[in-house]
């Protein structure tokens, strides 16, 4: 029964009783004296056995980081001694008075630590990153530093891959008219877009692009990465304008800050009151020593973050975007095609205009299963860009039947091909991205991210136990990336797994088996709370066969 609202006398009693009126005092005094059942007198129990597993947990953490240095400086004396067997990290004789390479701690950490899980992240494929590809077998006789082929592969489920609608193909509609536009224009353009490499597929390509996005205009590049390293520059030329930067941004949108010569400022991750304090700041003390107001203020962030799985919270962004003057630049590499109704990313998934965002970026990489990148905006915007960007000016265009690849697959995703497989597609990674975030939190792992995000991060926390989940996982034919310290923090070691429309439920079920095997196995089911909610799931799962009956 909810409690009363609250008189000028019910405050006058919270102070006198710590903050709580005499009623709420008396509950809970009748609550403690209550006899406490048998099953929460367990559930206690077991959440403080949790509580101290975790504890556990993280000290073993320090001291296997702390073991695997310690080693690590003994085998740098054995290899200074001339004891070490294996050679390869052992500086010639005759670059003696060359200065030398293995000075700085991150040499330390890769001869030491790197190399002793590289084969987990180097394994090369030999067939289309469907949801299912050929890994090809490695081995190593000296502790990693040099993998051999053996000529042998293995069939694995594809939960690596950013193949998020399941365009990656070498069959179907997307591939007939990409090897179309390759008998028609070649394998490559050999020119820039300034010069004689401007296509009318490309002109094609911009205005679907636009299209899809609901902007005026678009432009696009050959290379994603290049998308914000080149083009950030062009847009922060000069002095007088300030960068504020996520802390969890991608390189690239890190490399374009620095090539400015700008001032960067970076907020937490995420975090819409450290947005709004340094905006604050920015305005109130202007530019270092001159206080002079601020040319331009520039705001850069993701739509899906790749590492941590998370959402920008777009509409609280673009509110202090509007009250601030400053500008937004959206990067939309992960979240394009894979978030909306229909597939437009972030800004339909927060229901915003998406001409409130000054600068969509985004990668034809991801849900697209093509290569480049495309930014959209006004006119305006676009127009100078095709003028200064260095992207347009020095790069090479991108190639003819890459351009037909995405246009394809975006008029599927639209509709435009006259069915409903790009909604068919959109609806299964749904339900996909459900129904596996869900069984793994009752399974006892820790999941990072939020729910409606097809990148699952699954913590392993132990540094010894990222290879082990990797390689265990990979002999039950499974292939996900593992990633650990420095590219996340040092407690926060995990497999990345992401999902796909092309994948099926039983796929995902013998994913999932495999994972709760090894996860038990190596005791990484830490979570405290695991709870049961597959009823979203089955609903998406739903839709997705009444979609298929229509088709």
């Amino acid at each position: 029964m909810p409690l009363p609202r609250l008189t000028p006398g019910d405050r006058l009693e919270q102070r006198r009783h710590g903050g709580r009126t005499c009623a709420q005092a008396l509950q809970e005094r009748f609550a403690q004296l209550r006899p406490t059942p048998v099953t929460a007198r367990k559930v206690g129990f077991t959440t403080k056995i949790k509580k101290m597993s975790q504890e556990v947990t993280q000290c073993l953490t320090y001291v296997n980081y702390g073991m695997l240095t310690l080693f690590g400086y003994f085998r740098d004396y054995l290899r200074k001694s001339g004891l070490e067997t294996t050679h390869s990290a052992i500086e010639r004789k005759k670059m003696k008075d060359f200065v030398p390479l293995y000075q700085s701690f991150e040499s330390f950490v890769t001869r030491n630590i790197y190399m002793r899980i590289r084969d987990c992240g180097n394994r090369p494929i030999c067939s289309v990153p469907s949801a299912e590809f050929d890994v090809l077998e490695m081995v190593s006789d000296d502790g990693n530093w040099h993998l051999r082929l053996t000529g042998k592969s293995r069939r694995c489920v594809n939960v690596a891959s950013y193949n998020y609608l399941g365009f990656a193909e070498n069959t179907g509609p997307c591939a007939d008219a990409a090897a179309k536009a390759l008998q028609q224009y070649g394998a490559g353009v050999c020119s820039t877009r300034q010069e004689l490499g401007h296509y009318s597929i490309h002109e094609e390509l911009e205005q679907t692009t636009a299209r899809f996005l609901g902007v005026e205009d678009a432009v696009t590049f050959g290379m994603g990465f290049a998308t914000n390293s080149m083009n950030i520059p062009a847009l922060m030329g000069g002095k007088g304008c300030l960068i504020l930067s996520d802390e969890k941004n991608h390189a690239s949108l890190v490399l374009g800050a620095r090539l400015c010569s700008t001032v960067i400022k970076v907020f937490k991750h995420n975090d819409m009151e450290d947005v709004e304090r340094k905006l604050r700041e920015a305005i109130i003390h202007g530019q270092p020593r001159t206080h002079r107001a601020w040319r331009k203020i520039l705001i850069i962030v993701e739509g899906i973050y790749s590492m941590e799985a998370s959402i920008i919270k777009l509409p609280d962004l673009i509110r202090l975007k509007k009250k601030y003057g400053a500008y937004l630049y959206l990067d939309e590499a992960h979240s394009i095609g894979a978030l909306g109704q229909t597939g437009r990313g972030v800004t339909e998934y927060w229901g915003v205009d998406p001409r409130d965002v000054d600068i969509m970026m985004g990668t034809f990489t991801k849900s697209f299963a093509a290569a480049g990148g495309y930014i959209g905006g006004s006119k305006r915007l676009i127009n100078y860009l095709r003028a200064y960007s260095h992207s347009t000016t020095y790069a090479c265009s991108m190639a003819a039947p890459v351009a037909q690849q995405v246009i394809s697959s975006m008029k599927i995703i639209m509709g435009e091909d006259g069915t409903n497989r790009g909604q068919l597609r959109i609806k299964q990674l749904a339900a996909n991205t459900k129904y596996f975030r869900q069984r793994l939190v009752e399974m006892g792992f820790i999941v990072y991210g939020n729910d409606d995000s097809p990148i699952v991060p699954v913590i392993i926390c132990m540094p010894a136990k990222i290879a082990a989940f990797s390689r265990e996982l990979h002999q039950q034919n499974v292939g996900v990336p593992v990633v650990g310290f420095p590219a996340t923090r040092l407690m926060e070691s995990r497999a990345r797994f992401c999902l796909s429309a092309a994948h099926t439920r039983e796929m995902l079920d013998k994913v999932l088996d495999a994972i709760s095997d090894v996860g038990d196995r190596l005791q990484l089911k830490y979570s405290l709370n695991p709870t049961t909610k597959a009823a979203s799931a089955e609903e998406c799962y739903k839709q997705v066969d009444s979609l298929a009956h229509e088709e």
